[in-house]
C-alpha cells in the first residue's frame, strides 16, 4: 500500500470487539439484502410484461442497491474481523467509487419517482401520458447524473482514500481543508447530491398530501367524484414515502457527519462516529425490497405463488412415493365427491336441477352432442358511461395499482 504513514491509514482506528460487532452487522445486512434484492428483481421480470411505468424506478434502485450489496459487503465485512483494510490501494479507489456510485444511483431513482408520482396524483392531465419510454429515459438520465459525480474524484475533482476509520474506503474528506478543488467538489455534492434531491422529495410528497387531502374533503361534500384519489393510489404513496424516509434516515448521519470533517478546523470528530454513520448508510440496501416485497399486493401475490410452486417441485423432488401417494388419495377424494354430487344436485331458481355431466340449457336426453361446461359468473363494471362485462375470477387480477 506504499509507505509507512500511508501503511497507518488502513489500520483500524477503533477496538477489535467494535469491529467485530461492524462485521457481524454488515453480515447481517450483506445476507438480507442479497436475497430481498434479488428477489424482488426475480418477482419484477415475472411481471416483465405488465411492468408500469413508474415501477421501472422500483427496479433501478434495487439494481442499484444488489450492487452496493455485491461491491461493498465482500470487502468491508474481512476487513473488520481482521482490524485493517486487507486489499490494494487500488481496490479501495474501486470500493470507494463503486459505494458513491451506487449510492448516488439509489438517491437519484427515489428523487425521481417521488417526482413521478407527484406527476400521477397532483397533474393528472399530464401523468396520464406517463409512458415507460419516458421512464426508460428518466433511469438512464439518473444513473448519469450519479456517474458525473463518482466519476469527479478519479479524475482530480475530490480525492478518494480510506475512510477515518480505517477500514473502509470513501471521499477524503479531510482534504477540502487544504484544497480548494476538494472543497468545491464537497460543496457540489452536498448541494446537488443531498440538499437538492431531499427538497424535491419533500416536497412532492408534501404537493401529493394537499391533493389526497383536498380531494376527500371534495367526495365528501360531494363537490367533485372525479377528484376521488383511489385507494392503489393512496398505497403507492405510502410504500414511496417509507422507502424515502428510511433512506433519507440512512444517508443522513453520515452526510452530516462527513459535513463536520470537511469543514471543522478540529479534529476532534472520533471515528466510531464515521463507523456508526457508515453502518446508517449501508442499511439503506434493505428498505426498498423490505417495503416493496411485504406490503405491495402485486408484488407479494406474484411471490406467495412462486414460492408455493417451488415448494411443491421440491417436494416432488424429494419424496416422489409421497407425492404419488397424495395425487392418488386426491384422485379417489374427487370421484367420491362427483358421486356425491350426482346423488345430490343442486335446485336452481328454475326449479330444474343442476348436474355436472350436461350443460343445463341443453334439453334432457342431448347429453351426447352437449359440451360439459359450468356457467360462467359475470359481473357488469359502470365506468363513466361505459358498460364493460368481465369474469367475476379476473376481478382482484385487474385491479389497478397505480403504478
Amino acid at each position: 500500500m506504499g509507505n509507512a504513514s500511508d501503511i497507518h491509514l488502513y489500520v483500524s482506528k477503533i477496538s477489535k470487539e467494535s469491529d467485530i460487532i461492524l462485521a457481524s452487522i454488515y453480515t447481517i445486512f450483506g445476507l438480507m439484502s442479497l436475497m430481498g434484492n434479488s428477489t424482488l428483481l426475480f418477482v419484477a421480470y415475472r411481471k416483465k410484461s405488465s411492468l408500469k411505468p413508474a415501477e421501472f424506478f422500483v427496479v433501478s434502485l434495487s439494481i442499484s442497491d444488489l450492487g452496493m450489496t455485491l461491491s461493498l459487503f465482500p470487502f468491508a465485512i474481512p476487513s473488520s474481523f481482521y482490524h485493517r483494510w486487507l486489499f490494494t490501494e487500488s481496490m479501495c479507489m474501486v470500493y470507494a467509487f463503486c459505494g458513491m456510485f451506487f449510492g448516488l444511483c439509489s438517491l437519484t431513482n427515489l428523487t425521481v419517482l417521488s417526482s413521478v408520482c407527484w406527476l400521477k396524483i397532483c397533474c393528472p392531465n399530464y401523468g396520464s401520458k406517463f409512458a415507460p419510454r419516458h421512464a426508460c429515459l428518466l433511469v438512464l438520465g439518473a444513473w448519469c447524473y450519479a456517474l458525473i459525480f463518482a466519476v469527479g474524484p478519479t479524475s482530480g475533482w475530490g480525492e478518494y482514500g480510506p475512510e477515518p476509520y480505517g477500514t473502509a474506503c470513501c471521499i477524503n474528506w479531510h482534504l477540502p481543508r487544504s484544497n480548494t478543488s476538494a472543497k468545491s467538489y464537497i460543496v457540489c455534492l452536498f448541494l446537488f447530491c443531498y440538499i437538492v434531491p431531499c427538497s424535491i422529495i419533500f416536497l412532492s410528497y408534501l404537493f401529493i398530501l394537499l391533493t389526497v387531502r383536498g380531494a376527500r374533503q371534495a367526495v365528501q361534500q360531494h363537490i367533485s367524484p372525479q377528484n376521488k384519489i383511489t385507494n392503489a393510489q393512496t398505497l403507492i404513496v405510502k410504500l414511496s414515502v417509507a422507502v424515502c424516509i428510511g433512506f433519507l434516515t440512512a444517508w443522513s448521519p453520515y452526510a452530516l457527519v462527513s459535513m463536520w470533517a470537511a469543514f471543522s478546523e478540529s479534529d476532534d470528530i472520533a471515528p466510531v462516529a464515521f463507523a456508526v454513520a457508515a453502518v446508517f448508510a449501508k442499511s439503506s440496501t434493505l428498505y426498498n425490497p423490505l417495503v416493496y416485497l411485504v406490503f405491495k399486493p402485486n408484488f407479494r401475490r406474484l411471490l406467495c405463488r412462486d414460492a408455493t410452486l417451488c415448494c411443491r417441485v421440491m417436494c416432488h423432488c424429494l419424496c416422489p412415493s409421497a407425492d404419488a401417494h397424495k395425487a392418488h388419495s386426491c384422485e379417489a377424494a374427487r370421484q367420491r365427491q362427483g358421486v356425491k354430487e350426482d346423488a345430490n344436485s343442486t335446485r336452481l331458481s328454475n326449479g330444474l336441477g343442476e348436474t355436472h355431466s350436461a350443460c343445463r340449457h341443453c334439453p334432457e336426453g342431448a347429453t351426447d352432442h352437449c359440451l360439459d361446461v359450468t356457467p360462467l359468473r359475470t359481473a357488469r363494471i359502470l365506468a363513466g358511461s361505459t358498460i364493460s362485462e368481465m369474469a367475476v375470477s379476473q376481478l382482484s387480477n385487474d385491479q389497478s395499482d397505480f403504478l
